[in-house]
């Protein structure tokens, strides 16, 4: 009841920093460890982001209809947190080791290293929370199998590794 929720949390913005503080930071930690501990070697942190967001994802459910619902939407009530707590950690920090990592040539000089960063999570986040609207429309609700994590992973890794090659 409102009630019961003023008694706890005091008001609706300390609500959300204990769901913040509680459920979001603890997910997102795990996605930071799962990067911090991959090589240097690019291929091995896009690796390590794709398989973390993919783990994540299996584990919290929740989270990327979350983030598509309250921080990518105008308006979202957790978009502040992005730019407070979660860009600095994780997106921003990717970046610069990305441009570390072009200036050594170990990335495509004609990439930018921010909109690095946006086409993994372009390519992670989005389909794990539209997955059920793919595996409806591409008729794999029967066999989950066909579109699962792993499938999802192994597709998103070959098409980062060897893109459209022919």
């Amino acid at each position: 009841t409102p009630a019961l929720l003023h008694y706890y949390f005091g008001d609706k913005a300390q609500l959300q920093d204990a769901l913040v503080a509680d459920r979001l930071l603890p997910v997102l930690a795990e996605m930071r460890g799962a990067i911090a501990n991959a090589d240097a070697d690019v291929s091995e942190r896009i690796a390590a982001f794709v398989s973390g967001i993919g783990h994540v994802a299996m584990k919290h459910p929740w989270l990327p209809p979350l983030w598509v619902r309250e921080v990518l939407c105008e308006g979202g009530a957790l978009r502040d947190v992005l730019f407070e707590r979660v860009g600095p950690q994780i997106p921003q920090a990717m970046a610069t080791r990305f441009a570390r990592a072009q200036a050594r040539g170990g990335i495509n000089q004609d990439l930018d290293p921010r909109l690095l960063m946006v086409s993994l999570v372009g390519l992670t986040l989005f389909p794990i929370a539209g997955a059920p609207i793919w595996r409806r429309l591409f008729a794999a609700d029967a066999d989950a199998a066909t579109l699962d994590m792993d499938t999802f992973r192994e597709h998103t890794l070959a098409l980062l590794d060897r893109g459209l090659e022919l």
